[in-house]
């Protein structure tokens, strides 16, 4: 499904920024369209199902003040089956994916229906029951891997192959919120398309997003093939993802981004780039001219021969052809040879 893709494919993880509120959920899904992504995601969770109650806060707490996990999860768990039923419909009405991470084993199912592929969040790496699950369903996975060690990475892929999973994104990710810049270690993407050659890669993004969105840029230019990113309506917003989320300016400067280096980029092959450039050949190369008056059966060597633009006569590729060779005609000074002045 996300394989040979010239372009990336965007993910606007608006996960539980829209509050409960399945009106706002429906305006998140519209800004992520209109601001050039292919899919919009959700997160499908139940607090009782997730985390004890004993479960401390592992993110930037000037943030997000919560201090226990079980909290705030509980806060964003309103949404039923029936929500994201409706929020599937919306995105098939509008035209754009739509996804949702499970997080535990009753939304595999209840998801099921409602998505092209599969979303697994870094944390359940090691969630044997979620990872069997989703395998079990046949479809394709995103697998981000953020705060995993190599071995993990390759426990997880086994896992998901045998229980039936046949196509694997794997998604670099740095399980901060937020992740600083000089944490993003994007090299990585490189480094996992080298270890993991029969995967797409892709990047999960958590750092602030900066004005020319050229993390998540840079990430696509390294090998990056699906970039996800949390997804809001107002940065500004207190709490939960919205500080480290791209809203619809970031996410369209993104989309620029791309399309200007397409544009740029060309076509990989070498010959089907030069009618463009044949005014270039022609007068910027360089033809074989008469550094002096040649007499009519002298012979032509390096002394009264040289090489000057433009290449409207013999071109130096056929130098050596030419020394030794008698001229046919008296030759003026700084004269372009043609094939008729030569015996």
């Amino acid at each position: 499904m996300f394989e040979n893709l010239r372009r990336p494919y965007i993910i606007a993880e608006i996960g539980v920024n829209h509050g409960g509120n399945i009106d706002l959920a429906k305006k998140l899904i519209d800004l992520a369209k209109e601001g050039g992504a292919n899919c919009a995601k959700f997160q499908s969770y139940k607090a009782e199902k997730i985390a004890s109650k004993n479960s401390p806060a592992y993110w930037d707490t000037s943030k997000e003040p919560t201090k226990s996990q079980f909290e705030l999860f509980k806060k964003y768990d309103s949404f039923s089956s029936n929500e994201y039923e409706i929020l599937a419909e919306y995105c098939n009405n509008i035209g754009i994916d739509f996804l949702s991470t499970p997080f535990d084993l009753d939304a595999v199912d209840f998801l099921n229906p409602l998505m092209k592929y599969y979303k697994i969040a870094s944390a359940d790496i090691t969630n044997i029951p979620l990872l069997r699950k989703v395998a079990s369903k046949g479809k394709p996975i995103l697998l981000s891997i953020g705060a995993s060690y190599y071995y993990e990475v390759q426990q997880a892929i086994h896992i998901l192959r045998k229980a039936g999973a046949t196509e694997i994104i794997i998604m670099h990710c740095v399980l901060n919120y937020p992740t600083s810049n000089e944490e993003a270690y994007i090299g990585r993407i490189a480094k996992l398309r080298s270890l993991f050659p029969e995967f797409t890669i892709g990047y999960s993004d958590h750092t602030l997003p900066d004005e020319q969105m050229l993390i998540l840029t840079s990430a696509w230019l390294v090998g990056a093939s699906v970039l996800e990113k949390h997804f809001t309506y107002d940065k500004t917003l207190q709490g939960n993802d919205h500080y480290h989320s791209m809203d619809i300016n970031d996410l369209k400067k993104l989309n620029s981004n791309i399309e200007f280096i397409l544009k740029i980029y060309g076509e990989e092959g070498f010959d089907e780039n030069l009618l463009n450039q044949e005014s270039a050949r022609l007068n910027a190369r360089r033809s074989i001219v008469s550094s002096c008056k040649i007499r009519k059966g002298e012979l032509f060597t390096e002394d009264n021969l040289t090489c000057k633009r433009p290449a409207h006569g013999i071109s130096p590729i056929h130098w050596d052809e030419v020394i030794g060779k008698k001229a046919s005609k008296d030759i003026e000074d700084d004269s372009i040879l043609k094939w008729s002045d030569i015996n």
